[in-house]
Order: C-alpha cells, then structure tokens, then sequence
C-alpha cells in the first residue's frame, strides 16, 4: 500500500496503474473509489429501469411525482442521520451500510409488484434519486464518502482526486446503462413475459449493490477529530463553518427546486416523449458517460485556469440554458444529442462543487456539512416532484423542464454572489504553484503528451 501524500508526479511509460493511481493514493481511497464505480453501476441502472418499470405497472406522472416526493424526504432525512452520526460513529459505517440498504431495496423490486412496498423500499434505496444519466448522486452515503476522501490526501489534489471519483462514477454507469439496462430486453428474447424480464435486472441491480458494501470492509475506520464538548450523539449544527453553510442552503435550495422539476423524469420523458425502452434509453446514457469521463478528469485544470467557483457557476448556468432545446427536441437522437452536450458540461462542475466544500470547511465539520449543505437541496426536491408529474399529465411533457432550467439559472447567479470571494486553500499563494502542477501532471495522465 502507498502512503506517499504529495502530488501528482510525472509518469515513466505511462502505465495504466500509475495514470489510474498516484503516488498520492493509498488503498482505501482506491477501494472507495472502486466501490464508487459498483455504486454508480447500480445507480445508473436503477435511473434506468425503475421510471419505465413502474410506468409499465400503472404509474402516472402524477404517481410517480408524489413517488420521486417521498423518496425526496427519506433521502434527505437518511442524508442528515449520516451527516450528524460519521462524524461521531465513524464514515466506514455508513459507506458500507447505505448500499446494503439500496441492495435490500432491489430484491424486493425483483419479488413483488405491490404499491406501497413499491413506495417504501423505493425510498429506502433512494430509486429515483440522481436518475437520468447516472454518474452523479450514489446516494446518503456521500457526506461520509466526500468526508472520508477529503481527510485522505492533501489540498493540493483535492480537486484530482474528485474528478477521479466523478470518472469512476461515470464508468461505473456506462456499465450500468449501457450493459446491465439490457437485461429486460434480452430476458424478453428468451421467453419471459415483458414485467417479468425486469425480475433478473433487479436481481443483478442488488448484486452490484452488494459489492458496492463489500469492497470497503478492509479500510480503515476513521472519524473526525470531534472536540469534546461536541462528542456524542447529540445533534449540533457546525461552529466555523455556519457562514458558509448559510449560503450553500440558499444556492442547494434553489437548485434542488429546479432538479426536482426534471431530474427524475429524465428517463420517465424519453419513454414517454420518444416510447423508448430501457436498451435505448440506457445505450444513450452510456454513450454520455463515456463521453463525460474526459470532462471529469479535466476538472482540476480547468478550476486551476478559471477558479472553482467561476468554472462552477458557468457550468451550471450552460447546462441550465441546454435544458430548453433539448425538451424541445423532435427526435430521439436530437434530443439525446443536446442531453450529451449538457451533461459533458455539467460533469466538469460536479467533482468541483464536492472538492470545494470540502476545502472550505475544516476537518471536523466536512461530514457534518456535506450533509446538511445538500439537506435544503433535498427538501425543495421533494416539493417540486409532485407538480412536475402534474404539468406532465395535464399542460405539457416540456414545461416542468423549462421551469426547472429558469430556476437552476438563478441558482448559478446566487452561487456566484455567494461565493466569488471565497477561495479554497488550493487557490491561495501558499499551494498554486503545487496546484499547478498537479494539474499539468492531471493532462499528462488523461492524454499522454499533454492533449486532453
């Protein structure tokens, strides 16, 4: 195991370990990381087949709005009880404990077909959270997760590091949409009826899970360095990072409200706009994640050239406007096009947003605030669902997206208001230079001879 914590170095004949896996990286973080890649595969996979398998039993959009709602609400309150305990009990726990509990939640998918089981194992697996192309949300274990990373290597390839689980969630969806979201069409060709062929897709969607809570039993536990009048299971908010975690409620406020607009109906919309199945729908998002792989690993230099906080507010507000002519789209292919384009964009933000957190806040409080930070977020995703299932039903398939983009606009424009003048330590005199050239070093691992 290596233990070396300093950047990124130059690599002699480009192996393929050493681009996947710096001196920097220890073990843990590679099983983490490995684990990121299984739960995404599952993620991806559930994006996938549960909007169309639930429309296939009966589910409307209004139906699947109040679903998407509740499982909103127990994501979030699941979220909390991560964010306030890892800090105290230890990360490991939950890392292994929440896929457990998404794995429990597709076997019970693949043995019955009664709604409100349906409802309340959808929602404890957190199944329409983070649909559509996968690669993004894995769930309430991510403040844990992002805690556990953030603690592991030095600010300097912080941002590297990031893109490196973003790449991995990314991965671990092309096999989840691309491979695994074949299964009911296949299970069809050999002769099962088309509600049972998604019976072996649930069944393998709990297998990935599994190895997902598997992978990190040999890290070692790690917990915060809680001062002592904090220590306990007491429910107590962040002391140093209360500033900032102010603002990060404000702008997670207003984004979540947009992403409940869209954000689960990704799959449920090219079914129902394009009569899409799952193979179709899932070779599109594969073709996404692969391509967005580049884009994720690119983070580090393009935050190390523009600064995070600009590079997150212009990806958000790309990708917000991109929402519009992709609704508006004719064709399948046209539509999926714009979507590819939005979500290379949008991938480019994502490890940033994660990193920058985290290098804002100190240590102690990482888990705490990556939780609650993403806790109004949550909350105003579960509002907007069930209006957005209504608009779809009952005034037009394109109008809850272009509310959802309006809103996410207006999330960019707070964010930057926000947070302009806040920089990460990687962007303090101190450590450029060592940013800097981390992120040379982050070129020459994506494209050997410096061309991403």
């Amino acid at each position: 195991m290596r233990t070396s914590m300093g950047p990124d170095r130059p690599l002699t004949g480009a192996s393929l370990r050493g681009q996947a896996s710096p001196e920097w990286m220890d073990r843990d973080v590679e099983l983490l990381i490995l684990a990121r890649l299984f739960m995404s595969a599952g993620r991806g996979l559930a994006g996938v087949m549960v909007p169309i398998y639930l429309a296939k039993i009966g589910f409307d959009g209004s139906t699947l709005g109040i679903l998407f709602a509740v499982t909103a609400i127990v994501s979030a309150l699941l979220t909390s009880a991560v964010a306030f305990l890892s800090d105290r009990l230890g990360r490991k726990l939950f890392i292994i404990g929440v896929p457990l509990l998404a794995a429990a939640a597709a076997l019970v998918f693949a043995i019955t077909k009664n709604d409100a089981i349906v409802f309340v194992f959808a929602a404890l697996g957190s199944f329409g959270r983070g649909a559509g192309a996968g690669g993004g949300s894995v769930g309430p274990y991510q403040p844990a997760e992002q805690a556990y990373l953030a603690d592991s290597v030095p600010a300097n390839v912080r941002n590297s590091l990031f893109g490196r689980v973003a790449f991995a969630s990314s991965l671990g969806a092309v096999v989840g949409v691309g491979v695994l979201a074949w299964i009911p069409d296949i299970a069809v060709h050999f002769g099962l009826s088309e509600l049972n062929a998604y019976r072996p897709a649930f069944i393998a969607l709990s297998l990935v899970s599994l190895t997902a809570a598997f992978l990190p039993l040999p890290i070692a536990p790690r917990r915060a360095s809680v001062p002592k009048g904090r220590r306990g299971l007491g429910l107590t908010l962040p002391r140093k990072s209360w500033p900032v975690l102010l603002r990060l409620w404000l702008t997670n406020s207003l984004s979540g409200a947009a992403i409940g607009f869209f954000g689960p109906f990704i799959t449920y919309w090219f079914y129902k706009r394009f009569n899409a199945g799952p193979g179709t729908v899932g070779t599109l998002y594969a073709i996404i994640n692969i391509g967005s792989m580049a884009s994720t690993l690119s983070a580090a230099r393009i935050a190390t050239s523009l600064g995070a906080v600009k590079t997150i507010v212009l990806t958000r507000l790309v990708a917000a406007v991109l929402i519009v002519p992709m609704v508006l789209s004719p064709h399948f292919w046209i539509g999926g096009a714009i979507y590819f384009i939005r979500l290379m964009i949008q991938r480019v933000g994502m490890p940033l947003r994660q990193s920058y957190v985290m290098g804002v806040v100190p240590p102690e409080e990482r888990a705490l605030v990556a939780g609650l930070s993403n806790l109004p977020a949550q909350a105003t995703s579960a509002t907007t669902p069930a209006l957005a299932g209504y608009l779809f039903d009952h005034v037009a398939m394109s109008l809850p997206f272009e509310i959802g983009a309006f809103v996410q606009g207006m999330s960019a424009a707070v964010y930057w208001a926000f947070f302009r003048n806040l920089r990460p330590p990687e962007e303090t005199v101190e450590v450029v230079e060592a940013s800097l050239t981390a992120a040379e070093v982050e070129v020459e691992e994506v494209a050997p001879g410096g061309s991403a």
